[in-house]
Parts: C-alpha cells; structure tokens; sequence
C-alpha cells in the first residue's frame, strides 16, 4: 500500500504542520514516509504545500506528479492540484473559503466547513486539524488513534491550544468518516 496527498493552502494555514504529523503518525506505525514540503515566495499568506507519501514498501521518488489525495485550503490549491489527482483518490475541501466545486466526477470529494468549524471549537486557527481528521476519516490512511498520539505530541508545550485542536481533530474524522460511508 503507498498513498500520496498533497495538502495545500496558504502560507499560515498550517499545511505544513498538518502534513508533519500526518508523517510522523505514519513514522510511528513503522512504514516508510516522505514530507516534502514547498512554499511560495512568500511565507505567510503566500502558497505553501507538502506532499506526504505513506508506505509499506521503500519509496522510489519523493516527487509525486499525479498524487492520490488532495486536502486544500483555499481556491488556489483547489485549481492547482485537485486537477492533478489520479482518478479514484479523496479531495477533501475547505469549503469554508472554496465556494467552487472540483470539475472531477472521478475522484471522491469531501466537502468540510474547516473555518467554521474550527471558530466554533475555539480558534479559526486550527482549520487545518479539522481538514486533517477528516482526510484520514475519509481515507483511513492511518489509525485515528495513533494520529491522535501524534497530534498530542505536537501540541504538547501549548496546553491552551491542545485541547482545541485535539477537538477540531475529532471533529474532522467524524466527517471524513461519514462522507466514506456515504452519508
């Protein structure tokens, strides 16, 4: 089994922390991972991406054209990489920004109110762990739990913060798990 997901937004979203710990969950469980982050020429508010490749055999190439997974943050991200996905993969959506939808009818798409959502828990800055548990809802790409060991780990040193994104997290899961059971 190998996956590859490209999640993008904007730079100050928290792409490259949700795809950290996506990684490093992967790490954990023992399978050979990549985290290839890129970031536009601007840091924050600027694009920025990263690729993460989880599986169970070595990894051939960190450069992933066709990737199968998409998780994106804003409009741009959506036009950028959700027209490269592999038919079949999960394009999970912040709708909260993307009042578009993908022109692909062969990929499954996961539409979440991430911002929404996120303000709702406590801080609209942890959208991006509301995307993050709802791709791996969605996927199941690696165990809910052991994501949610990594993510406690992350937070560790920012207790006020923790528990917001540890809900948002779960949150996020149980959408991305009701879109995989069709609901």
């Amino acid at each position: 089994m190998q996956i590859e997901a490209v999640l993008a937004g904007f730079g100050g979203q928290g792409v490259m922390l949700a795809g950290k710990i996506l990684a490093q969950t992967g790490m954990m469980l023992g399978k050979e991972v990549v985290w290839l982050p890129s970031y536009g020429p601007e840091m924050r508010g600027g694009t920025a991406n990263c690729t993460v490749i989880i599986s169970d055999e070595p990894i051939a190439s960190p450069i992933i054209p066709h990737p199968r997974d998409a998780f994106v943050m804003n409009r741009p991200s959506l036009e950028k990489f959700v027209p490269m996905m592999r038919p079949g993969g999960v394009a999970v959506i912040n709708t909260s920004l993307i009042t578009v939808k993908p022109e692909r009818d062969d990929v499954k798409v996961v539409n979440v109110t991430a911002n929404k959502i996120a303000m709702e828990v406590g801080s609209a800055k942890s959208s991006n762990m509301v995307m993050l548990g709802a791709y791996v809802g969605a996927t199941d790409v690696v165990p809910f739990d052991a994501l949610m060991k990594e993510a406690k780990k992350a937070f560790q040193k920012k207790a006020k913060l923790a528990s917001i994104n540890i809900k948002c997290l779960e949150q996020g899961y149980k959408l991305g798990q009701a879109a995989r059971a069709g609901h």
